[in-house]
């Protein structure tokens, strides 16, 4: 089936949070204009046209920010109507990334009609959610977040949590895998703590180190797998990619494998960036209102940005999991390895012969 992605940004980099080590903050700050302001009526029909003219049978709009929902719930009212109103057959699907604050029963009535596959931002136990998730007014978010999570388990909407691994987080795995399990929270997205573009010494002291990305992960697989091999299955995206590999299927993770690929961004005004973690000034590919999708997508600033080259480690010279890697995602991989020392292979090294094992019971069902 074709089908196309397109990652929307209806408030920009607008939030009612101020997370500690936010990386959207990082981004915008790099770039003449910080915020774009919501996304007006005319960007909004101009996406949604660009898209439904596509020789494509699926569209999957999934909406991110700052925070999507400071755009209002009425802006994605009208974009439902208007896809409703254009559509002429093609299989639409709906996303969002929130940080689930702002969820009143408007917005989960809205999720569960429309069968949105909801992402919410809670960085595992109170403790350290409330220490680096704050609101405007400098309090803790962890409660409200958590009554919102219980409201959309009763109202049976698709959701899944994403935690951001920072430096500190990845002293607990213990903790945090048993947060996860005492509340049934079995979808599961760890990202790692991006240090910032230039350099801050307040935000980086966050950031995940690839020791702390080795230590972490093979505390935190080693109890998956326990748990795994007890019956009980936690979707964790990124042993959700490894594990096929080992059966010789490709991830579906965008970067896993040292490749880049157009990510197609929209910013409020309808710039289009490639990637969530370049939205730059010097990459942007055109903009929606103006240019079609094709058009974007050979724009030299397109083209650039996939023919740039990724800084490897001098582990990557003789190492056996090279071809599950090959440098991976240029902007995480800082996460992963240094210059000599490479995390992403001490625990692929640590976890191989139970992957393999896993890999092969799933090929026997």
């Amino acid at each position: 089936m074709k089908q196309i992605s397109l990652l929307i940004k209806p408030a920009s980099s607008l939030c009612n949070m101020r997370c500690a080590y936010c990386f959207y903050e990082d981004v915008s700050a790099n770039r003449e204009c910080a915020s774009m302001g919501i996304m007006d009526r005319q960007t909004t029909r101009a996406l949604i046209d660009r898209t439904m003219c596509l020789d494509v049978n699926q569209i999957n709009y999934c909406f991110q920010g700052g925070e999507p929902t400071v755009a209002g719930i009425d802006y994605f009212k009208d974009f439902i109507d208007y896809v409703d109103r254009v559509n002429t057959g093609k299989k639409i699907t709906y996303a969002i990334q929130t940080n689930a604050t702002l969820l009143d029963d408007a917005w989960i009535e809205l999720f569960s009609k429309h069968d949105f596959l909801v992402g919410v931002s809670l960085d595992g136990f109170l403790e350290n959610h409330n220490r680096l998730r704050k609101d405007a007014a400098g309090k803790g978010t962890f409660k409200i977040i958590m009554s919102h999570i219980k409201k959309m388990k009763k109202a049976g909407i698709h959701f899944n949590i994403l935690t951001v691994l920072s430096h500190q987080l990845s002293k607990k795995p213990e903790q945090l895998f048993e947060f996860y399990q005492k509340n049934d929270l079995n979808y599961i997205q760890l990202i790692p703590c991006l240090p910032t573009l230039e350099g801050n010494a307040r935000m980086d002291q966050y950031a995940l180190t690839p020791h702390d990305f080795a230590d972490f992960y093979c505390t935190f697989f080693d109890l998956w797998y326990q748990a795994y091999m007890k019956g009980h299955y936690m979707s964790v995206t990124l042993f959700d990619n490894l594990i096929p590999m080992y059966l010789n299927v490709l991830p579906s993770q965008c970067g896993m494998l040292g490749q880049c690929h157009m990510q197609l961004v929209v910013e409020a005004n309808g710039n289009v960036y490639p990637c969530d973690f370049y939205v730059l000034d010097d990459y942007c590919c055109g903009n929606i209102n103006t240019d079609s999708l094709q058009e974007i997508m050979k724009h030299e600033a397109a083209k650039r940005f996939l023919k740039e080259k990724r800084v490897l480690c001098k582990a990557c010279d003789d190492c056996p999991f090279y071809h599950m890697c090959y440098g991976n995602c240029r902007r995480l991989s800082v996460c992963y390895y240094d210059a000599h020392y490479c995390g992403y292979k001490t625990f692929l090294t640590y976890s191989q012969e139970k992957m393999r094992r896993i890999a092969q019971m799933l090929t026997v069902k």
